[in-house]
């Protein structure tokens, strides 16, 4: 389909000059209308325009509110070495330099000794262009259809032959991962349908260039995702042709650039850069941020954050403030490095004027020939020279730019919001499952390099990137975070089924007794497990590391410790009868060096580029990591994951340390796969055994689990303290245990939550033996909380205070509803969140479209059954299946259902992370949009939103953990006056905030649970009556606050007002006497905030937990 005249959204573009080296022209286009190739024959004057541009391709929009284009300077550069150095038998003798460098200095400056590795980078550029079509699939369709993205219109890049690109005959025969082990492994779906290179088909030797896709996804007419109309993303992917003499290290796909166009309204800039049409303006970034701190004031969203992600589960993610230093790891690389390790760019000295093709991969045959190709750039100098060494931050798998709207440095008390802010960028890939993706930036956040990185990784077979990823999403398009679209694409496109099983609540034996476990200890606190069952649901009781005389030797137990004879099983049965899923910790791919695995087999064990037994990095021990390219391996991971669940009969597997699979080194069995390819292996081997297991991922590489684990550590280990303590560094920012890093990761995270897996915070310790403050207690407690995640303790329960259990009571069950941080990327606190949103409505949208309705009527459910129901819904209306429009507007993510006639709400935690008390203030009319609109209007945009109709009557805001209430004026809206609270260091207070109705009752909250209407059943209201009735599946004790309006008959005063708790009579204090004003009326109403105690047993009787307020 030809892109129609004139179009004015976001168009991919890029031009091939007929008088560069091409033997014809192109100028291609590729938008959601159509694709438009066209041959150009002679130079025509869209070519000669753009001639000057520095650019290979762009992508942009003429109408785009946030005025963000990007450019790449560069269609495709790729690094070879010669195959044979990329083997151990070369680098063992070449490289002894290796440990010193790798083993010394910042985690972040990962150096190697490039000195005796020989590197040639190709250039692609728009002359090496061969041709280019617009793509046709399987039955001549136009389009290609990419899984999580849906139809889309693309154009193939089909490049010359060159350096590296020689292909052999191609063979069919890979490293097969069905049978070979012992095993069958399910068969994975095609990500795309793409049709196959054409070196695929061919009998001979010939020569083929690579293959660059570029697609844009097509328009709908679903009124769902008008995201792909205005902010639609562009995808890319690299096909390689197979050639058994060079390696490849890594492949850029992007050399870019972020540019910005004036809005409208915004005086030309004076630079003499800029062209007279206002079409064609573009504003150098140094002349804007020269002018940013002068007079001239000019509606620009410069970029201000950017959001890091970590490699794996413990890794720092979290946003950075523009020209900030990323934070890093306080422990050296011998500590760190492998922690933090995912894609590598490695540095490499470039020769402009070096010829093309005076070397051939010929050449390279011979060790003693090899000196010639000694680190040479063939073709054009590129313009971005973006690695290790250079860039100011990296971020594995994508990175997220963005502007929080200010034009200077805020007062850190002043928590900016990213909806107030600007547009955002984001750049990365789909998934992990080819290589391992990295994304280099400048610290001006203009300039960013995407790369794949195969990191030595011999083409026998070819290769392909994993699909790329770029969207500029404007501020008006987005009411979560800005990466929800993203994150929903990576979902669907890893087959992600998060909802598939129940939320989990539990305990875990690791943080009160570490490795020193014993049957006993473990059967003690099962026991007491089952007792407060009664006051919390704890589903799973999981055995932790120490069971086992060695990792890696599973069935050896340790001696005196445990049963004999069936010693796991018998603690299964034992825990399962105790009315609990059983789980236990492994780490599958990890040996202690003294292990009986170790001795036996040695040959499993992945080695360095030097030789050595590859460094694990683990700060607490030293272990080695077994290689999941050699199918013994996996035949050893596939036997232990099918014993822990058969023969021991475990339900739930925590599998750690999951990293150890693909440790750096080419020390491996397979030198044909990448270390992305070697942990998506082992993965696939894992939940092959695991069958319907729960297995919960650690230590785990982020982008690789999606689609294959249930529940995702998704921070570092929690500790008994606020930082690391000493002899640990109190300043490090990385993976080591401490409260601030599980806070931190888990919030900025939390995007992640029930789109591609269940989050796992780590555990709540509640212990008075730590060294945690009971402010510190609490905003743990309010985190994991409001991010909805897995719920786990880990003290010892015979010696937890009522004082501190009673903060977990107040938290449970949790909603499996996941807050939105508000506040994710424009955060000032080294990526830590202050402020995460949640609402509630009784205005449940109807299940009967969907056949996902509830079974029976929610009053006769248990809470577990209705949990479980509306994670159904929940997971048909976000959309995880390929043939569904993904809506990343729903707000349902972040809502849950509360009982009729409670009304709509928002709650709001509010965190003071810094080290001294603060008067935080956040912008009120930002925080309460969400519970003003109608819940019928979701995923029409924030045009459709009307704040102001519902709340003319001002507000009632409750918090939850002091039970203090407030009536907030409808003015404070209106004058866009800010929230102001007074915290604590390292407090949090939860608030609900709920538009006021002065002339009914209303529920005001309680301190039952933390949502303030969870806990509700049903509520009936009336003149003169309230009848409540609380869930009393759970022993609870608490109070319930209610507003009462005043009334001027005698008979209805408040002054006779009778309640009965649990059918006695019952005793009500009034806590406030608000005066409500209406504004649009300029009425007054008086009415009273009540206080009612109640006691619920926990007997599910028709009384307990009843409420009955008459007057």
């Amino acid at each position: 389909m030809p892109i129609p005249t004139a179009y004015p959204g976001w168009i991919f573009r890029f031009n091939a000059p007929q008088e560069s080296a091409l033997s014809t022209g192109y100028f291609a286009e590729l938008c959601p209308r159509g694709v438009s190739v066209v041959d150009t024959g002679s130079s025509s004057s869209a070519i000669s325009k753009s001639n000057g541009k520095n650019w290979s391709w762009s992508f942009s929009s003429s109408v785009s509110p946030s005025q963000w284009n990007v450019t790449s300077s560069n269609l495709l550069s790729i690094t070879y070495r010669p195959a044979f150095e990329a083997c151990g038998a070369y680098t063992n003798v070449s490289r002894g330099k290796q440990c010193w460098n790798s083993s010394v200095g910042c985690c972040t400056k990962r150096r190697r000794a490039d000195e005796q590795i020989h590197r040639v980078k190709v250039v692609y550029t728009v002359e090496d262009i061969e041709h280019v079509e617009p793509v046709e699939v399987a039955g001549g369709s136009k389009g290609v259809w990419i899984r999580g993205i849906g139809n889309c219109h693309a154009l193939r890049i089909h490049f010359k032959p060159k350096f590296g690109s020689f292909s052999d005959t191609w063979d069919e025969e890979s490293n097969s991962i069905v049978g070979e082990e012992g095993f069958d492994m399910p068969p994975m779906p095609e990500s795309d349908n793409l049709q196959s290179p054409p070196w695929k088909d061919m009998t001979e030797k010939k020569r083929y260039g690579p293959i660059l896709t570029f697609a844009i996804p097509m328009q709908s007419t679903d009124t769902k995702s008008h995201v792909v109309h205005e902010c639609p993303p562009l995808l890319w992917k690299v096909e390689h042709p197979p050639n058994s003499r060079v390696a490849v290290d890594c492949m850029t796909l992007m050399e870019g650039s972020l540019h910005i166009r004036p809005h409208p309204d915004m005086p030309k800039h004076k630079s003499p850069k800029n062209e007279a049409n206002e079409e064609n303006i573009e504003v150098e970034m140094e002349n804007l941020l020269k002018d940013s701190s002068s007079t001239a004031s000019y509606d620009v969203d410069l970029p201000t954050n950017v959001y890091i992600h970590g490699y794996q589960s413990w890794s720092f993610s979290g946003s950075v403030v523009q020209g900030e230093p990323q934070p890093t790891s306080a422990m050296p690389n011998m500590f760190s490095a492998a922690f933090n390790r995912g894609g590598v760019v490695l540095s490499m000295p470039t020769c402009d004027d070096y010829d093309a093709f005076a070397v051939s991969e010929d050449e390279w045959v011979e060790e003693d020939a090899v000196h010639v190709a000694d680190n040479k750039q063939i073709g054009l100098a590129a313009t971005g020279r973006l690695n290790e060494d250079t860039a100011f931050y990296r971020s594995d798998m994508f990175a997220c730019i963005s502007s929080n709207g200010a034009t200077s440095k805020h007062e850190e008390e002043l928590v900016i919001l990213d909806e107030e802010g600007g547009p955002a960028l984001i750049v990365g890939f789909l998934s992990q499952r080819e290589q391992y993706g990295m994304v280099l930036l400048d610290s001006d956040l203009t300039n960013f390099n995407l790369y794949a990185c195969h990191e030595g990784v011999v083409a026998t077979k070819g290769l392909s990137s994993d699909w790329a990823y770029c969207q500029i999403v404007d501020s008006s398009c987005y009411d979560e975070e800005a990466m929800v679209y993203y994150v929903h694409a990576v979902g669907g496109h890893n087959l992600a089924t998060p909802m598939d099983k129940g939320l989990t609540t539990g305990w875990c034996s690791w943080y009160h007794y570490y490795e020193n476990i014993d049957h006993d200890s473990l059967a003690q606190n099962a026991h007491i497990l089952e007792q407060k069952k009664s006051t919390i649901g704890f589903n799973v009781c999981l055995i932790d590391d120490g069971y086992m005389t060695a990792w890696g030797d599973w069935t050896s137990l340790k001696p005196g410790k445990f049963v004999k004879e069936g010693g796991m099983r018998v603690l299964a049965d034992a825990i399962r009868s105790k009315g609990m899923k059983p789980g236990v910790w492994l780490a599958p791919f990890a040996c202690d060096k003294k292990s009986q695995l170790a001795k036996d087999h040695p040959d499993w064990i992945i080695k360095n580029d030097s030789g050595r037994y590859a460094n694990s990095a683990n700060c607490g021990k030293f272990f080695y990591g077994l290689d999941a390219t050699n199918p013994a391996v996996r035949k050893h991971v596939y036997d232990t994951i099918k014993r822990a669940v058969e023969e021991w009969g475990f339900d739930v597997l925590k599998l750690d340390f999951l990293y150890a699979s693909c440790l750096a080194g080419n020390g491996k069995y397979d030198s044909t796969m990448s270390r992305a390819e070697a942990m998506y292996l082992g993965l696939r081997t894992i939940r092959a055994a695991a069958k319907d297991a729960f297995i919960i991922g650690c230590g785990c590489p982020i982008g690789s689990a999606v689609g294959f684990v249930d529940g995702m550590r998704v921070s570092c280990d929690t500790g008994p303290t606020w930082v690391p303590e000493f002899p640990l560094p109190s300043w490090d920012n990385g993976t080591l245990p401490a409260l601030r890093g599980m806070l931190r990761n888990t919030m900025s995270r939390a995007p992640f939550g029930h789109r591609w897996w269940h989050n796992d915070p780590d555990c709540l310790l509640l212990g008075e033996s730590t060294k945690l403050t009971d402010d510190e207690v609490v905003s743990a407690a309010s985190i994991i909380a409001m991010t909805g995640g897995m719920f786990l303790l880990s003290d010892d329960m015979q010696k937890v205070s009522n004082k501190r259990l009673n903060v977990a009571k107040r938290i449970f069950p949790l909603t499996g509803v996941t807050a939105v941080p508000l506040d994710l990327h424009s955060t000032m606190n080294k990526g830590m969140p202050s402020v995460l949103r949640l609402w509630c409505t009784e205005n449940s949208v109807s299940m009967q479209d969907n056949g996902a309705h509830l079974s029976e009527s929610p009053k006769n459910m248990p809470t577990e059954r209705i949990l479980k129901e509306q994670a159904s819904k929940l997971e048909y209306e976000m959309g995880y299946s390929p043939e569904n429009t993904i809506d990343p507007y729903s707000r349902e993510r972040s809502c849950f259902s509360v009982a009729p006639g409670l009304g709509t709400w928002t709650i709001i935690s509010l965190s003071n992370w810094m080290e001294h008390t603060a008067r935080l203030n956040v912008s009120f009319s930002t925080l309460i949009q969400h519970s003003l609109q109608d819940f019928n209007a979701m995923g029409t945009g924030k045009e459709s939103s009307t704040p102001c109709e519902l709340s003319e009557c001002g507000f009632h805001v409750f918090s939850f953990w002091t039970s203090e209430y407030a009536w907030i004026p409808h003015q404070t809206l209106v004058d866009k006056d800010p929230l102001i609270k007074r915290l604590n260091p390292h407090e949090t207070e939860i608030f609900h905030i709920k538009p006021a109705n002065p002339t009914q009752p209303q529920y005001i909250g309680s301190d039952l649970h933390f949502s303030c209407g969870f806990e509700v059943q049903a509520f009936e209201r009336g003149d003169a009556f309230v009848n409540i009735a609380l869930k009393n599946e759970y022993e609870k004790s608490g109070s319930v606050f209610l507003y009462i309006p005043e009334s001027d008959s005698e008979e209805k005063s408040m002054d006779n007002i009778t309640a009965l708790v649990n059918g006695e009579a019952s005793r009500v204090e009034v806590v406030a006497k608000p005066t409500i004003n209406n504004s649009q009326l300029n009425q007054s109403h008086s009415g009273r905030v009540v206080k009612i105690n109640v006691q619920i047993a926990g007997t599910q009787a028709e009384s307990d937990g009843k409420i009955e307020l008459s007057w």
